[in-house]
């Protein structure tokens, strides 16, 4: 199994160079929210083993909020984001990226403040690559290529597959899947095997999977003996926090629904600055460390708890834990995503969000919030952040359809088939 991994290359622009970054960014596209994975700057499509990436200019419109309850809000610049998912570890990626896209890279990032043409390209960008805080993946160990051959796997056999000829089930079975076996004996498909876990990949994910609930469990005495204090401060912060959450900008908003529904996945990158204090920055990044073991050990087989159309998800610092980006890929519309989470894991969203400026009042952290479905979508509309350039490895394919594509393969590596299992996998195509 190869695991998945993230990057998220974050560098200041330099003021004077923003007109010519934008339009830099706009000529990677063929058209609003489409890009030409072949572009001329960054042609994405030649590194086989990244599923989605994004550039995106962090501009947040909504830091002097903060002025309205009379805080001041920090001087940061504009940043701009390279962001990606991708088979094995990022480094390895970013290092392919550096060798293929040289020039374009170099292009591309002459336009933040601190990068000289000078600079060795590799490890620039590992110097800029934030750490992620927590992290989401689908289906992990399910890779680009395996994607893209069990694709073309089920068009192979949907255009072989017979219709009405009463044949019995088993029996069209055994055809087909004799014709795969050919067909990959000759050369003609590829059906590669799952590559063996990294070792040290296997031996973090399992100190993980054990450390985490120990030390959960050691502390519980100290856990019991804070929980009051914990609640007082929780309830003192939640009565006196501000909530500002004005209704979002008409022409930001028809800016991005431009950019959306190009495909049948979307990206969504939003923005924001975290509650100031000591008490809603540690509770934040308790939440996203449980979080991200939660993710990795309960929910990476196809569900966020029960939202089933995230591809990947990521929750990252910066500005020094002052603000957080958020980052997904999604199946479906803005609206359907967005409706998704008020209905079926509103609790998670308050658990983190609640601990970002502005957020819809929330009750003992999970109660109230995003349930409050307009002030929540005015919040994440305004925290919204348009993504210049997005690029996806499988375009057109969603979580349905890949799950459905792996189904297909399975029934091919499946050693015999009765009747019920033939007939349904026969439906699958």
């Amino acid at each position: 199994m190869t695991p998945q991994s993230h990057f998220n290359v974050v560098a200041a622009v330099a003021p004077d160079r923003e007109a010519s970054l934008r339009a830099l960014l706009a000529s990677m596209n063929v058209g609003p929210g489409e890009v030409d994975p072949y572009n001329a700057v960054m042609p994405f499509a030649r590194l086989e083993r990244l599923h989605f990436a994004r550039l995106v200019l962090l501009d947040d419109t909504t830091l002097h909020d903060l002025e309205v309850f009379r805080l001041r809000a920090p001087a940061v610049p504009l940043y701009l984001a390279w962001m990606g998912d991708c088979d094995g570890p990022a480094l390895r990626l970013l290092a392919e990226a550096s060798d293929r896209f040289g020039d374009g890279l170099r292009r591309l990032l002459s336009h933040c403040e601190d990068f000289d043409e000078e600079d060795d390209l590799y490890e620039w960008l590992v110097a800029h690559d934030a750490p992620v805080s927590a992290r989401y993946v689908n289906v992990v160990g399910r890779t680009v290529r395996q994607i893209r051959e069990e694709d073309a796997l089920r068009k192979l056999l949907e255009a072989r597959v017979p219709r009405g000829t009463g044949e019995h089930p088993v029996v069209v079975c055994e055809r087909l899947r004799g014709y795969v076996r050919g067909e990959v004996d000759a050369g003609r498909l590829q059906l590669t095997p799952p590559a063996p876990t990294p070792l040290g990949w296997r031996v973090a994910d399992l100190l993980d999977a054990i450390v985490v609930p120990l030390v959960g469990l050691a502390l519980l005495p100290v856990v019991v003996v804070a929980a009051p204090v914990f609640a007082v401060l929780l309830r003192l912060h939640e009565t006196s926090d501000p909530e500002y959450g004005p209704r979002p900008d008409p022409a930001r908003v028809l800016e991005m629904q431009h950019m959306e529904d190009r495909d049948l996945t979307n990206s969504f990158t939003a923005l924001g600055p975290v509650k100031p204090g000591w008490f809603r920055l540690a509770l934040l990044k308790l939440v996203l460390r449980l979080l991200d073991w939660s993710c990795r050990h309960v929910f990476a087989r196809g569900f966020l708890t029960r939202v089933q159309t995230i591809h990947f998800a990521r929750w990252v610092f910066i500005d020094g834990h002052r603000r957080v980006l958020f980052a997904s890929n999604y199946d479906g519309s803005h609206e359907s995503y967005m409706d998704d989470f008020v209905n079926k894991v509103g609790w998670g969203l308050n658990l983190v969000f609640s601990n970002g400026f502005g957020w819809p009042r929330t009750d003992w952290l999970v109660v109230g919030g995003a349930r409050r479905e307009m002030a929540f979508k005015h919040y994440q509309r305004r925290h919204q952040l348009p993504t210049q350039v997005w690029y996806k490895a499988y375009p057109g394919l969603t979580l349905h359809d890949l799950d459905r594509n792996h189904r297909i393969r399975a029934g091919i590596d499946a050693p015999s088939m009765n009747d019920r299992q033939a007939l349904a996998w026969l439906k699958l195509l």
